[in-house]
């Protein structure tokens, strides 16, 4: 059968999310491991599928959906704007190419080229990772600074401040922050340091949902942009996230991902993302037009984002708490396993189940996780820790008819 019959089968005869990947020959996954992009991250609510459907079917002003999106986010967030992107990553090099320009159009059409142009952003050592690539994408170069002992054993002590303003110069257009507890210096007294030499934070809060409350934090805290993945835990299009912050930065980011192959004459654009009075003509296209935006998934990204902010955290926490609790219970009488659930719905508000693998079971951890996701049905967890012996089942994925799935693929392969 060629792909196009395939493709027509599908849009005629599919009654749901099988269906659609048994005929495209692709088998679907359990996802036991969290929001990786990877796996696709989770299945999306009712809601929000019906109103991506709803979206498809009209045409739209992108820059008039992405004014009342800004206004949403918002009020969700307290910035004083906001974008929908596509990914956090997106939002990363969006923001940091906003922090490079500003509202500067020629600046903006030279981008990756920095010549001339502030090209360094600060980031603590301790706090690189390969996410920080979507920032360099920009054209910028890392300047690191810090020295982690307290991840390398060798002391107690990570990044200061005062090095952090060190490192600030002339040609330093941002400072990247990537949040996390356990983050060093403190983001309040990075964004403290950072402001008294006029230079923006720029923060990765990507993964940094749940609490709810962190929508707010961080802007609270006094960043000046802060990107979040929409197709985590909050629960939208996996191929969605956000970019909250001061309005001119949020309009920099907006003019370099938006089309507008118009004439300076017929440009409207909305007052409430883009102030035209403000700029010398109409932005080329930009450094981030590879990272355009539809509208179904603009709309379905705000959906989302409501569903999260209106549903009661400690009915999610239970949620993801019972369906690890019926895995625990299934797997109890193994000696072949220790279980530990981990999470209190503050310092960690997504539960874990920990199965720690004992030397009886006749396979590590890592081999474990290995038969798992090559059986069937392929069951995906968390690897993170396997050279501790241990394996992790995050439930925020997990649908409720899977979870006696999981437990049996887990006790057919250690039962001895």
């Amino acid at each position: 059968m060629g792909l196009d019959h395939q493709l027509t089968s599908i849009s005629r005869n599919s009654e749901g999310p099988v269906d659609v990947y048994n005929e495209l020959g692709v088998r679907t996954i359990i996802n036991a491991k969290g929001p990786a992009t990877r796996l696709s991250g989770g299945p999306m609510g009712a809601e929000v599928v019906a109103a991506m459907g709803e979206a498809s079917q009209a045409c739209v002003d992108m820059a008039e959906l992405q004014a009342q999106a800004s206004k949403i986010i918002a009020s969700h967030t307290g910035a004083e704007a906001g974008l929908v992107t596509s990914g956090a990553a997106a939002g990363l090099m969006l923001g940091t190419a906003a922090c490079v320009t500003g509202l500067d159009i020629a600046k903006m059409a030279r981008l990756p080229n920095l010549m001339g142009m502030k090209n360094e952003v600060v980031m603590v050592r301790s706090q690189r990772n390969l996410y920080d690539h979507a920032v360099r994408a920009a054209g910028v170069n890392i300047v690191e600074v810090g020295l982690p002992d307290r991840y390398a054993g060798a002391g107690i002590r990570d990044a200061e401040t005062w090095e952090i303003e060190a490192a600030i110069g002339e040609k330093t257009a941002a400072v990247f922050y990537v949040a996390d507890p356990a983050a060093r210096p403190t983001l309040d007294a990075v964004v403290k340091t950072a402001h008294g030499l006029g230079v923006p934070v720029l923060v990765d809060a990507a993964a940094q949902l749940p609490p709810v409350t962190n929508l707010r934090h961080f802007v609270d805290e006094g960043a000046d942009l802060v990107a979040f993945s929409g197709g985590k835990a909050l629960g939208g299009p996996q191929g969605s996230g956000m970019l909250a912050g001061r309005r001119e930065l949020i309009m920099s980011a907006a003019l370099q991902m938006l089309d507008f192959d118009i004439d300076w004459e017929q440009w409207t654009p909305p007052v409430g993302l883009i102030e035209k009075g403000m700029l010398k003509g109409v932005p080329q296209h930009g450094i981030g037009r590879p990272c355009k935006i539809g509208k179904e998934t603009v709309v379905g990204f705000l959906v989302a984002l409501r569903l999260f902010a209106e549903d009661d955290p400690e009915k999610r926490y239970a949620r993801w708490l019972s369906r690890i609790e019926k895995i625990a219970m299934a797997l109890a009488d193994l000696n072949t396993l220790e279980l530990t659930i981990r999470g209190d719905n503050t310092a960690d508000p997504v539960p874990r189940l920990l199965l720690s693998v004992q030397p009886e079971a006749g396979l590590d951890a890592q081999a474990l996780v290995t038969e798992l996701q090559n059986g069937t049905p392929s069951v995906n967890v968390d690897p993170t820790q396997v050279d501790r012996g241990i394996v992790t089942i995050d439930p925020t994925c997990l649908q409720d008819h899977e979870v006696n799935t999981v437990a049996a693929r887990v006790r057919a392969l250690l039962s001895v």
